[in-house]
């Protein structure tokens, strides 16, 4: 298997002589490349330095780095560490991690476009402040060979920064116009261009007013506004991406009895592929041999893990718990239940960019009154004078006066604001026109495992249970890695409760675990398994030798602030949903806990997507809520979406906004912030509109200087920047 894989090109010359080299290659061809896990679970400074030190201490690992903003660890290992060893070893730690391929996450890590901004606004920046400084000269009565000395100085400065300071905004205005469209982006490009050009040709005529100082500070204002607007969002990685990550990158084939370690596009529908305990599935397919129980709670959103045994189905991506597993394939690649996911979430992402932010519907109204203003005043200038300097120079200055800047800000600018506020309250924005979007939510949708709930059981009944009981069921629990299992543990530990004497203890895949106190058999597991009736409620038996089972019952833990939250929401007149592919009796038990009456049980990913796409069909702006693989196409493809921080790096990539901490309480509040920021930037438009009715007159009528067109434009940027920070 190896001798495929084997570079085309050594490392070095030496190496390709050096047979010792080459065999060393083979063997890590396939494990020497970056490890890269997902962490939906950490949450502070503290479990980075607790799960750092774990992978360091490991004697294979050469470094290891975790981000908390995108909950992933970094791995750097020697050939022969696998990922799955990474998996057991941060689990180990306490945190949940999943394998996730770093080759497909490479071409996301990198904010170019923020980069690339910030350098522009920079030399924006440093060459209108040298431009101003000229300018001064000339404002205090510098005159004839003085100020065309200044004047063309001021032209070398600004005409290789505009020409790539201004870069961004004449690309999208190049962009709008080929396809017959009008944007914001394309009265800003006409001033700038005007001012340069008028300028130039007063400057070859030595002239008394340029442009200059004024085209290079309206670039630096818009630049601010544009790098603004960048950065109160995450950058906007493709959620479908993401999921493609997931997709188990390699796997573990038999051919002939023989185990062999593939990569995961490698294979094919009839394959037979081992599952050991804790990994994923890496294709959909069906068991052939192996007894375990499957957790779904990522794809499904099912709180307890199910029973797999031969001839069940399982999909790409659910995770195999107790038992080693053979599975025939019967979908791989593009084929697969999570690869389809991942089309419903691009498919949705591409149906929400159709919105159309308050700027653009702005810039349509606004464009063309500008562009027609200032044709109207060429005209009228140039057959009143009959001087095509002057009618130039007035066309140029209603350009410039016209307030593109004010306009350019005043959507940043309130965003910036409103997102520093919901910052502090927990809610990062990820999107630009997510706010916008928010303020005009009417319908709040809700998943339940993870979102509503913390998706981790919790022993309900520790009290009324015998203490020689709540001892044996630990010492039986502590050797399983099932949600119950843990649960009992965890009860057990905060009550005080040690753990029995129990020997020769095994773990029966799918049913439970088993050993000997005091000479009886014991066992903790499934009713069936135990000889006992099974409960409408979440249920784990204990049975001692021959006694009556005692069960051990258990709830879904509300996550903070969730019953806040929904009543919240309702009291503003909002509808609330709960869908959920939980089973029908945990969904309906929620729902009536938490006073919610439409909800929906037992739905897959694609049933929630289409059911929020009926809701918008009849007109209602969806506010998603979800943290799972399940959740995905659901979050793209509404209105707006929200996940918590603990959610999967797909579910919170999908969404708009991410709750920083676990508190869902935040979300009214939030709501309430976006409709006022959404009348800031209507008052900001209005701002904009009352000042152009005062000055647009004055350029119209030639009384527009540069320095008072500098100076208004200047004002207006002011003024709408100030009416922003109202928001704080």
């Amino acid at each position: 298997m190896t001798a495929a894989l084997r570079p085309s090109v050594s490392a070095c010359p030496a190496c390709a002589a050096a047979p010792a080299a080459e065999a060393l290659a083979d063997q890590g061809a396939l494990d020497a490349a970056q490890i890269a896990l997902s962490l939906p679970t950490i949450h502070c400074s503290a479990c980075i330095s607790k799960i750092e030190r774990g992978l360091n201490a490991h004697p294979q690992v050469n470094s290891a780095r975790v981000n908390l903003t995108l909950k992933r660890a970094s791995i750097d290992a020697v050939p022969g560490v696998t990922a799955q060893d990474m998996v057991q070893l941060v689990e180990g730690l306490g945190y949940e991690a999943h394998e996730l391929d770093a080759g497909t996450l490479s071409a996301t890590s990198n904010d170019k476009a923020g980069r690339d901004l910030l350098m522009r606004l920079a030399v924006a920046g440093f060459a209108s402040m040298n431009v101003m400084l000229l300018s001064v000269a000339v404002w205090s009565g510098a005159e004839a060979a003085t100020r065309d000395l200044f004047h063309w100085i001021s032209a070398a400065i600004a005409l290789p920064t505009i020409a790539f300071a201004g870069q961004p905004f004449f690309r999208n205005a190049w962009a709008a116009l080929s396809n017959r469209q009008l944007n914001m982006d394309v009265p800003i490009t006409l001033a700038i261009l005007l001012a340069i050009v008028t300028s130039l040709w007063e400057t070859s005529l030595s002239g008394e007013h340029a442009y200059f100082d004024a085209a290079l500070t309206l670039t630096f204002f818009l630049l601010a506004g544009r790098y603004l607007d960048h950065r109160t969002r995450a950058i906007a990685r493709s959620a479908a991406q993401e999921l493609s990550a997931l997709e188990v990158p390699r796997a573990i084939r038999l051919e002939n009895g023989t185990e062999c370690e593939v990569m995961q596009a490698d294979l094919k529908v009839g394959d037979a592929i081992l599952v050991r305990p804790g990994g994923r599935m890496p294709v959909d397919g069906e068991i052939i041999t192996g007894m375990s129980e499957i957790d779904r709670s990522l794809l499904t959103g099912e709180t307890l893990p199910v029973l797999a045994q031969p001839g069940q189905a399982v999909s790409a991506g659910e995770v195999n718990l107790t038992g080693l597993l053979t599975i025939r394939a019967t979908a791989v690649g593009a084929d697969t239940s999570l690869h389809q996911m991942a089309d419903l979430v691009a498919i949705a992402e591409s149906g929400r960019s159709r919105y159309t932010s308050l700027a653009d519907k702005a810039a349509k109204l606004y464009a063309p009154g500008v562009h027609i203003l200032s044709g109207l005043s060429f005209i009228g200038w140039y057959l009143y004078s009959g001087d095509l300097r002057t009618a130039l120079n007035i066309a140029a200055a209603v350009l410039i006066i016209t307030c593109p800047c004010a306009l350019g800000l005043a959507v940043p600018a309130v965003t910036t604001a409103a997102s520093g506020r919901l910052f502090r309250r927990g809610m990062l924005i990820k999107d630009a026109t997510a706010l916008e979007r928010l303020a005009q939510v009417d319908t709040v949708v809700f998943d339940k495992t993870g979102t509503l709930t913390a998706g981790t059981p919790e022993l309900t009944n520790l009290g009324a249970l015998p203490r020689p009981s709540l001892e044996i069921a630990r010492a039986l629990a502590q050797a399983s890695s099932h949600p119950l299992a843990r649960a009992i543990v965890q009860a057990a530990q905060e009550a005080g409760i040690t753990a029995a004497q129990v020997d020769k203890i095994t773990e029966v895949p799918g049913y439970g675990t088993e050993g000997l106190w005091q000479g009886k058999k014991v066992r903790l597991g499934r009713a069936s398994w135990t000889g006992a009736e099974a409960l409408a409620e979440t249920a784990t038996f204990l049975r001692v030798g021959e006694t009556a089972p005692i069960a051990f019952t258990f709830a879904d833990r509300l996550r903070d602030g969730a019953a806040e939250a929904v009543q919240a929401l309702q009291e503003s007149g909002k509808n609330v949903y709960l869908m959920s592919g939980d089973t029908t009796p945990a969904v309906e038990a929620l729902a009536d806990r938490l006073g919610i009456t439409h909800w929906l049980a037992e739905a897959l990913p694609a049933d929630k997507s289409t059911r929020i796409q009926e809701l918008a069909e009849n007109g209602a702006h969806v506010l998603m809520v979800g943290d799972g693989l399940n959740d995905t196409a659901a979050l793209a493809a509404a209105h707006v979406s929200i996940s918590p921080a603990s959610a999967l790096d797909a579910a919170r990539v999908a969404s708009d906004i991410v709750l920083l901490g676990g508190d869902l309480s935040p979300i009214a509040a939030g709501c309430d912030t976006a409709r006022t920021a959404t009348r800031r930037i209507r008052e900001n438009f209005r701002i904009a509109t009352v000042y152009n009715l005062i000055a647009v007159p004055l350029a119209v009528a030639g009384l527009a200087t540069p320095l008072i067109a500098a100076l208004a434009m200047s004002t207006s940027s002011i003024t709408v920047s100030l009416n922003a920070l109202r928001l704080r």
